[in-house]
């Protein structure tokens, strides 16, 4: 019944109704708090005209949740990333696919980002362009475009059909290889993916072994740095891979990691 309720509440959060925060605040004295509250409030405001009240709109995990959260794959792959890009200062970097709300965000704060994604965006946004593009093929004016590039969280996406893209087994494989193809001899790229058992949770995304990563990168890149995000989102900077670690993926499930890998 554990592993039933566990698999419902994941499947839920999926879309985006959390059954714990929910079952949370619907608990009498949870509930309590906000009519004190209100009641207070009104009494305050008396007689003045300044604010008049509007529907309600209760908010009621608030008050007890944490002021911020810390931890998690994009937020350490994010900072992390763009704090490198920010140390090495290159010539011209390119992003496909990573989150813009996040890791663009930051690094547009410091410098010019282009971005592709295969779904289009029209916000017009300082310090980023963008251009609409499906990396699993990839168009010839890209070869050789430029000294930097990343990939964070993105890959494992690709050829699900997720976000519009085809249907294409080895979508990951042509994606690697056309990023080798974009980037300059001596280039950056920094890339993450879901690390763990290696297996597709369709449509949502693939998890990659370790091991099963440098067979797909060492022939194209060196690897400079590896660090990764654990299952419970702490993050681990800069770690050696030993044959242990890389055997057993760090013991994670889902866990997210970070190469910051030099092309030969």
């Amino acid at each position: 019944m554990k592993k039933l309720l566990s698999k419902t509440y994941r499947l839920f959060l999926r879309y985006g109704f959390d059954g714990k925060k929910f079952l949370k605040a619907i608990k009498p004295r949870e509930y309590k708090w906000f009519k004190q509250d209100f009641e207070i409030l009104k009494q305050q405001k008396n007689g003045d005209k300044t604010f008049e009240f509007g529907k309600m709109y209760p908010i009621l995990s608030d008050k007890t949740d944490e002021g911020g959260v810390m931890k998690g794959h994009y937020f350490h792959q994010d900072l992390y990333v763009a704090r490198q890009i920010f140390n090495a200062s290159p010539n011209k970097h390119l992003d496909i696919g990573s989150r813009t709300d996040g890791f663009v965000a930051h690094v547009a704060s410091f410098r010019e980002i282009e971005i592709i994604d295969i779904r289009n965006i029209e916000s017009k946004v300082h310090n980023i362009s963008f251009r609409q593009a499906d990396l699993m093929k990839l168009p010839t004016d890209l070869i050789e475009y430029c000294d930097s590039i990343s990939s964070l969280h993105a890959i494992e996406h690709f050829g699900l059909g997720r976000y519009g893209d085809p249907i294409d087994y080895f979508g990951y494989l042509k994606a690697i290889h056309n990023i080798s193809k974009i980037l300059i001899k001596g280039g950056t790229f920094y890339f993450s993916v879901p690390i763990g058992t290696q297996r597709i949770e369709f449509n949502a995304h693939r998890v990659f072994s370790i091991e099963y990563l440098l067979e797909i990168l060492e022939p194209i890149y060196t690897i400079k740095k590896f660090s990764f995000v654990d299952d419970s989102g702490d993050f681990f900077y800069d770690i050696k891979l030993t044959e242990d670690n890389i055997k057993n993926s760090f013991n994670c499930n889902y866990g997210c990691g970070i190469f910051t890998l030099i092309k030969k």
